[in-house]
């Protein structure tokens, strides 16, 4: 049922888009404050959503172990950051993980720097976690073999979030790194 609830927020999102014809992914209208958290980043220190006031932040979660979705995600978003040029200095993109149980903040890092080394990662215990999913709306289920492996189910979106550290808007997952660079374009003049 939450999946559903989130499938159904999701379309009414992408459709008041397209009806604002303004940016590629579904708004927020009005906008609301991103949720602050406090969790161990991958480049060493505190990682606060609040510490990025001033740059546009694009908010993803995932693991490291993924083996498609995630990697797909984050490539993009490093071709996004590429395709900015002087203007991704004012962007920060923010992965935090579903699996705090393998990513550790150095696991975080080495595999963030593979994309692009301004990439910063988040990890927690199993409670931070949960509570910063529950924040941002995202789930994430476990998925155990029968040989002692898993992988995570989650959100595959990816929240744009502006200056002032409001959610602004939410990409969906499949979208290319123009439509990217059209929203942080507009974003950035905000």
């Amino acid at each position: 049922m939450k999946r559903l609830v989130g499938m159904l927020c999701l379309s009414m999102l992408t459709s008041g888009s397209e009806a604002a014809g303004t940016l590629k992914a579904g708004t927020f209208d009005p906008p609301r404050m991103a949720p602050d958290f406090a969790l161990q980043g991958s480049d060493g220190r505190e990682l606060r959503m609040s510490a990025y006031r001033g740059k546009v932040v694009l908010l993803s979660f995932g693991f490291t172990s993924c083996a498609d979705v995630c990697p797909t995600t984050l490539g993009t978003l490093a071709q996004t950051r590429r395709n900015l040029g002087a203007n991704a200095a004012n962007v920060q993109v923010v992965y935090v993980t579903v699996d705090p149980e393998r990513d550790g903040a150095e696991q975080m890092k080495a595999y963030l720097r593979g994309f692009d080394p301004s990439f910063v990662g988040g990890t927690g215990t199993p409670q931070q976690l949960a509570a910063v999913r529950k924040d941002y709306g995202i789930s994430a289920e476990k998925k155990v073999f029968p040989n002692g492996g898993y992988v995570y189910a989650h959100s595959s979106f990816t929240y744009l979030i502006d200056r002032a550290g409001r959610i602004r808007a939410l990409m969906p997952y499949g979208h290319s790194p123009d439509d990217y660079v059209h929203d942080l374009t507009i974003l950035l003049k905000d």
